[in-house]
């Protein structure tokens, strides 16, 4: 059963290719630090909306359950949803939040919202410090996540749940099918891209 549109599919792997690099690159200061914190920075933009008005599987209100049931689908009393599971769904929020906040820290730090409305009201020294903490202790926070992200995905594949050909393929296998999921077309993915490269460009703009 096909899952996972296209454009879905392609932020997951821009993601996670965008991630090493940007480790890679900030422990060496690498000059690109920055320029791939903007793109990533672009991309969750593009997720946050896109997980409000995108495909029934890529939207925050089809797939994130509440604790209960994500408990009742540990311990195997409840089916997934085509899509993410009630376990995963919370990671993949937990992945975007930190995500967003490390760009947001990392903006600040790079001094790119240093012109935006009253910043010398609430940009204040205190706050700087605080954003450069943050991002420092996200490095670590992220790495964890992304350890734990690896690890399921391996215990998934020694259930015969092969993850990563599902977010390659889109296609996802499902023991007992439920209604098809429903797609939006990808030309509203790709003004979403635009909207969201647009609000990008006017923060660096305005820098």
């Amino acid at each position: 059963m096909k899952v996972w549109d296209l454009s879905t599919r392609l932020y997951h792997w821009l993601q996670a290719i965008l991630f090493f690099a940007l480790i890679a690159s900030g422990f060496i200061s690498n000059g690109y630090h920055i320029q791939l914190g903007l793109i990533l920075f672009t991309l969750l933009i593009w997720r946050i909306i896109w997980g409000i008005i995108g495909s029934q599987t890529s939207r925050f209100s089809q797939f994130v359950g509440s604790p209960t049931t994500v408990l009742r689908y540990l311990s195997r009393k409840e089916i997934a949803k085509p899509g993410h599971n009630p376990a995963g769904a919370w990671m993949v929020v937990t992945m975007i939040a930190m995500l967003f906040l490390q760009c947001l820290s990392g903006l600040a730090l790079a001094g790119l919202l240093d012109n935006l409305p009253y910043a010398e009201h609430w940009l204040t020294d205190s706050l700087f410090s605080a954003f450069e903490t943050l991002h420092l202790t996200l490095v670590n926070v992220l790495s964890l996540l992304v350890v734990i992200h690896i690890v399921a995905i391996f215990i998934y594949k020694l259930r015969h749940q092969p993850l990563i050909m599902a977010m390659i393929t889109g296609i996802q296998k499902q023991a007992s099918p439920p209604d098809t999921p429903y797609f939006v077309s990808q030309w509203r993915a790709l003004t979403v891209l635009v909207a969201s490269v647009l609000v990008t460009i006017a923060i660096v703009a305005l820098a």
